[in-house]
């Protein structure tokens, strides 16, 4: 599950954050680079138990409807919500519940937010036309939740909120997660039952020492990888860089150079990408220059072994219809 993007956007932070305190340990840094990574993955099984924690309402709110509904002698609530078989199956996962037993905290510390959210769900055309529907099947069940996850739960402010308070490690992390827990939803199988597995924690180990090699050589060659950007700026004062480009631009000159698979041109865009998210509105496009020219630099002096577009030439008549 945790793949470059999510080490990329962990080790800008923690760089970051290298430099700001005062003890500066790489040895201690890297440990912290991985705690930080491994609670990217508790985000992930987090955010599936809220699924649970949901259904979990739903049956306290039939329990209650069946009760009145004897009393009164009327008819009884649908049960289709509280029985759909894939939640029923994700509340039996085993490593779902292996993950669940170890926490402190679980959805069930915010017993307010989940009772608030069940009604945002119950009072929504998805939840009606689900119980409206004949159809009541395993891949209707799945669909449902897929639905129900990307409407009220991918884009919530307030779990942003209640995640932030839990743990400051999961401030940027859910973006990103939802987007692994959607593509959990699909692939699960009603055959599989309690045994159907979650993505691992690591996609490989190769993305394991992917984060440990790019972290170690930002730190350890910054100097020489701050002379590079220092020579490439020289209409500009580099003291006066914003500082958060400056390391931005330290992570993705030390990619370039450690990992000869990966091209420049995806390293110069996942970089451009963090600026826009971590830095001034402005960075997004000046370090795209700047790499590019660092690049170029490093590849026709023979430092860097990779291939590199040509610049495009302006025609003759600068682009004249």
């Amino acid at each position: 599950m945790i793949n470059r993007e999510i080490i990329r956007i962990k080790i800008v932070q923690l760089t970051y954050a290298y430099y700001q305190n005062g003890n500066k340990n790489i040895d201690t840094a890297e440990k912290e680079l991985y705690f930080s990574l491994s609670k990217a993955y508790d985000l992930y099984n987090f955010m599936l138990s809220i699924i649970i924690a949901l259904t979990k309402e739903g049956k306290r709110h039939v329990e209650v409807a069946q009760s009145k509904a004897m009393r009164e002698g009327t008819e009884q609530p649908s049960t289709k919500f509280i029985y759909n078989r894939f939640a029923l199956q994700l509340e039996e996962n085993k490593m779902l519940n292996d993950f669940i037993a170890k926490q402190k905290k679980t959805w069930d510390d915010e017993p307010e937010f989940i009772k608030k959210l069940y009604t945002q769900i119950t009072e929504s055309n998805i939840y009606k036309e689900y119980m409206d529907k004949a159809e009541d099947d395993y891949t209707a069940d799945r669909e449902f939740w897929r639905k129900i996850y990307r409407t009220f739960i991918q884009d919530n402010e307030s779990i942003d909120s209640i995640l932030e308070d839990m743990s400051l490690y999961w401030n940027d992390d859910k973006e990103i997660i939802d987007t692994f827990v959607l593509k959990t939803i699909k692939r699960f199988e009603e055959k599989n039952k309690a045994t159907q597995e979650l993505l691992s924690e690591y996609d490989s180990e190769e993305e394991k020492d992917f984060a440990r090699k790019l972290f170690r050589a930002a730190i350890l060659n910054a100097n020489e990888y701050q002379r590079y950007m220092s020579d490439a700026s020289r209409n500009w004062d580099f003291s006066r860089l914003a500082y958060m480009d400056v390391i931005i631009m330290q992570i993705a000159i030390a990619e370039m150079v450690t990992f000869p698979n990966i091209p420049i041109s995806v390293t110069i865009n996942e970089f451009v990408d963090l600026a826009k998210l971590y830095s001034t509105p402005r960075s997004g496009s000046y370090i795209n220059g700047m790499l590019d020219t660092i690049a170029r630099h490093l590849v026709h002096s023979g430092k860097l072994m990779k291939h590199i577009e040509p610049r495009k030439k302006a025609n003759d008549n600068n682009e004249k219809q």
